[in-house]
């Protein structure tokens, strides 16, 4: 076997491992940490190349405890599952920002970093809603940093109904 085929299998094998080992902690992480649905908006992407999608702005309880924020200010939070609900907690030292948005009518905390829910092409774009239904997403909750969306449902007289878009 030639040097730099040598070479070539060894940094294919380290790829293989990189990858390998990013894909085992975020098994890990959906397998052991929290998961909750929680309420979304959709907005519209700014990245078409990137193939197609939903970017998703998620809403989060803990408007009590970020009551004298301002709805432009940006506020350190993390993210704990109480229950059925994802709330933000303000934290110093997080990298996680939450602020106070209107939606429909009224005041809710969102997620600054939105999340993208990549969708096949055959699929009808699943966040055009009747007026009477939520888009919803269930997200795993890591120990650190913004949740990860795992599928998107939708809540239509108080019932999350995950969607097939496979």
């Amino acid at each position: 076997m030639s040097t730099g085929l040598r070479r070539g299998l060894i940094v294919a094998v380290l790829h293989v491992v990189i990858v390998a080992t990013i894909g085992g902690k975020l098994l890990v992480d959906r397998a052991t940490r929290p998961r909750v649905w929680a309420r979304t908006g959709p907005i519209d992407p700014d990245l078409p190349i990137r193939g197609r999608y939903v970017r998703l702005q998620i809403e989060v309880d803990g408007q009590e405890t970020l009551a004298s924020a301002s709805p432009a200010e940006w506020t350190p939070v993390t993210l704990e599952v109480e229950g059925d609900r994802l709330v933000a907690i303000p934290s110093s030292d997080s990298r996680l920002f939450a602020r106070m948005v209107p939606r429909d009518g009224r005041n809710v905390l969102v997620l600054t970093q939105p999340l993208a829910y990549f969708i096949p092409e055959h699929v009808k774009d699943p966040s055009r809603r009747e007026p009477d239904e939520e888009l919803w997403v269930e997200v795993t909750v890591p120990a650190r940093g913004a949740p990860r969306p795992i599928r998107l449902g939708v809540k239509k007289n108080g019932v999350v109904t995950p969607l097939e878009l496979n």
